[in-house]
């Protein structure tokens, strides 16, 4: 191709014809992700405390078995304002290891592909562990919610 050298590709812009649909959304999901990234590299301290209250809320939510309170801290879900009630009870299912809970330890967060990640070390009642990997995300307001939550059982226990 004229004015490439080697094997560098040439840019593509958003507006471009040659830029496929998803090509240009992986592209400003990657851009988004960044700006977050940058943010977090600004503030961490305030930005890391802000997010381990609103999980610590959300938690607190659960134990209280207050699932509107506890779905705040999410994201409204697309198409609906409300949560289904089988979604609900299948979210509050695995969740149950997070209640009468007997420590939370919040480990060291981290940024993956832009997404700030906060990690939790929960013993449960039965002295199991397990290692949540909260995904959060700032929304336009510039409050935190979570948008995703995985967790691991540890072979380890307290």
């Amino acid at each position: 191709m004229a004015g490439v050298p080697g094997n560098a590709k040439p840019s593509v812009s958003l507006l471009s014809p040659d830029c496929s649909a998803s090509r240009c959304a992986r592209r400003l999901v990657d851009r988004r992700r960044s700006r977050a990234l940058r943010r977090m590299r600004r503030r961490p301290d305030a930005d890391w405390a802000s997010i381990r209250v609103v999980i610590s809320s959300q938690l607190d939510a659960f134990e209280r078995d207050d699932a509107d309170a506890a779905f705040s801290f999410a994201p409204p879900f697309s198409g609906s304002s409300t949560l289904p009630a089988s979604s609900s009870q299948m979210v509050s299912a695995g969740y149950g290891r997070c209640t009468g809970r007997q420590t939370v330890r919040f480990l060291e967060p981290f940024v993956l592909s832009g997404q700030p990640i906060q990690p939790l070390e929960i013993v449960a009642p039965d002295a199991s562990v397990v290692v949540a990997f909260y995904i959060m995300e700032r929304q336009p307001g510039g409050d935190w919610k979570i948008v995703d939550c995985a967790g691991a059982s540890s072979a380890v226990s307290a």
